[in-house]
C-alpha cells in the first residue's frame, strides 16, 4: 500500500507523523530516533509543529516517497532507509545521514540515481 502525502498532512499544512507510523507499524520513539529527533518532538504538539521538526519530517517523507517506487512499498522503502549503506556518502545509511542533518545529501544522491547516474 502506498502512503498518500495528502493523508499525512493536516489542514494547516503540518505533517502528521501518525499517518506514516500507522503505515510503517512502528512506534513514535523508534521513528523519532530513526529521523534524528527526540521522542518529545513527535509526541508534543508544540514540538511537532516546530519548524525544525516539520522540516525533518518533510525530508524523511520526501526520501521515502522517492524510494517507494523502486522498493515496491513504503515498508520496503523504510527498510532501505534504515539499512542500505550509501557508498558515495561514506557507507552511511539514509537514516544515519538524515539523523545528522544530511538529508540534502541523500536527496541529491537519489536525484543522481533517478537521472541515470551510478549508485
Amino acid at each position: 500500500m502506498s502512503l498518500e502525502i495528502n493523508s499525512a498532512v493536516d489542514n494547516e499544512g503540518f505533517i502528521i507523523a501518525d499517518a506514516l507510523l500507522d503505515e510503517l507499524h512502528i512506534t513514535k520513539r523508534e521513528f523519532a530516533h530513526a529521523i534524528g529527533l527526540s521522542h518529545n518532538a513527535i509526541i508534543r504538539k508544540d514540538r511537532l509543529h516546530a519548524v525544525s521538526t516539520q522540516q525533518r519530517l518533510r525530508q524523511t517523507m520526501e526520501i521515502l516517497k522517492r524510494i517507494e517506487p523502486w522498493a515496491g512499498s513504503i515498508s520496503a522503502a523504510w527498510s532501505w532507509y534504515r539499512s542500505y549503506p550509501l557508498a558515495p556518502l561514506g557507507d552511511f545509511t539514509a537514516e544515519e545521514l538524515v539523523s545528522h542533518g544530511r538529508a540534502d545529501d541523500v536527496r541529491a544522491y537519489l536525484s543522481h540515481i533517478a537521472e541515470g547516474g551510478y549508485a
